[in-house]
C-alpha cells in the first residue's frame, strides 16, 4: 500500500480514536495502538499552513452544514420552532445560513437549545448536537436579553441530562457559544472543523491589534482536530473524505452517521445517573494539571 493510500486509510478510521489511551482508563487493544502510532507520525508532522488549512477547510462555503447531514443521516424528522418565551431564533434552525445569522444565536437560540433537551430527558431520547458557529451573537440586543446567561444555563441544563448526548464539531466550534451546547458525554469533532475559545482574527486582534495576523495566531493556539485530541478536549476524531467533507456530502454523512451510532452504542447501557457523573467530572477536570 502507497503511503498515500495508508493515509486515506487512516482517515477513514479515525472516528475509532474514542479507544486510544488519550483518553483516561479506556483500554487499548493493538490495533488502536498501532493506529495512534500512525497518528502520533502525522501530528509530528504538522505544519503552521495544515493547520490554518483547517481553518479555511472548516469555513469552507461548500463544507455540509446541519441540513445537509439532517437529510443524508435520518429518514424521518420534525424541527421545532420557538422559545415559548420571545422568539424563534434562526441560527438553532436549519434553514439558510444566511437566515441563521451565520450560525451565531441570539439568547433565544440557546432557551429553544435548552427546551429540546428537556424533551428529550423527558422522553429518554439521546441528545445529538451538531455544533458548527464562530460564537454567541455579539450584538447589544443579545446582551441586552441576557446572552451570557443563557450560555451559561444551557451548559447547566445540557451537565444535567441523564440521557445518552454526543455533540460533534462539524464546522466552527467558537467560544462559549459552541460549548453551550456541546457539554456531552462525547464530544466528537471532524477532521478538518476548528474548536477554540475565539476565532484566529479575534485573538490577532488582540495579541497583535491585526486581524491580519490570524494565521500566526491559529499556529499559536492550534484549533484544529489533531491538537484538540492531544489536548483531551474531544474524544475522537471523525474522518472526512479526501481533501474535505466539501468534496462529498455524502461520504461525509456516511462517516458521521458511524462516528454518531458508534457513541451512542457505547452509552446505552451507561445508567442516567453515572451518564451525569462521568460527564459533569469529564469537563471539570479539563484544565487542570497534576
Amino acid at each position: 500500500m502507497s503511503t498515500s493510500d495508508e493515509e486515506v486509510n487512516l482517515r477513514q478510521r479515525l472516528s475509532g480514536l474514542s479507544r486510544l489511551p488519550l483518553l483516561r482508563g479506556v483500554r487499548v487493544s493493538g490495533e488502536a495502538d498501532r493506529l495512534e502510532k500512525q497518528l502520533e507520525r502525522l501530528k509530528t508532522d504538522t505544519t503552521d499552513e495544515e493547520i490554518w488549512e483547517s481553518v479555511e477547510l472548516a469555513r469552507h462555503p461548500e463544507r455540509p452544514y446541519t441540513l445537509d447531514y439532517v437529510a443524508r443521516i435520518l429518514d424521518d424528522w420534525v424541527e421545532l420552532h420557538g422559545d415559548r418565551g420571545r422568539a424563534d431564533d434562526g441560527a438553532a434552525a436549519v434553514s439558510e445560513r444566511l437566515d441563521r445569522q451565520f450560525g451565531m444565536a441570539y439568547p433565544e437560540g440557546y432557551v429553544k437549545a435548552m427546551r429540546v433537551m428537556e424533551i428529550a430527558e423527558r422522553f429518554g431520547f439521546p441528545v445529538l448536537s451538531l455544533v458548527d458557529t464562530p460564537g454567541a451573537y455579539p450584538g447589544v440586543a443579545a446582551e441586552q436579553h441576557g446572552q451570557g446567561g443563557a450560555i451559561a444555563r444551557s451548559q447547566a441544563a445540557m451537565s444535567r441530562l441523564t440521557v445518552p448526548t454526543v455533540a460533534c464539531i462539524i464546522g466552527e466550534g467558537g467560544s462559549g457559544g459552541a460549548v453551550a451546547i456541546a457539554v456531552a458525554d462525547r464530544v466528537l469533532m471532524q477532521e478538518n472543523a476548528i474548536y477554540s475559545v475565539i476565532t484566529p482574527e479575534g485573538c490577532a486582534a488582540i495579541l497583535w491589534r491585526d486581524a491580519g495576523e490570524a494565521k500566526k495566531a491559529a499556529a499559536a493556539f492550534k484549533p484544529d482536530a489533531r491538537h484538540c485530541l492531544e489536548l483531551g478536549v474531544v474524544d475522537a476524531i471523525v474522518a472526512e473524505p479526501v481533501g474535505g467533507a466539501q468534496t462529498d456530502h455524502d461520504q461525509s454523512a456516511r462517516l458521521l452517521k458511524g462516528a454518531l451510532v458508534e457513541s451512542l452504542e457505547e452509552l446505552e447501557d451507561v445508567p442516567g445517573d453515572e451518564l451525569r457523573r462521568r460527564r459533569r467530572a469529564k469537563f471539570r477536570g479539563m484544565g487542570v494539571f497534576a
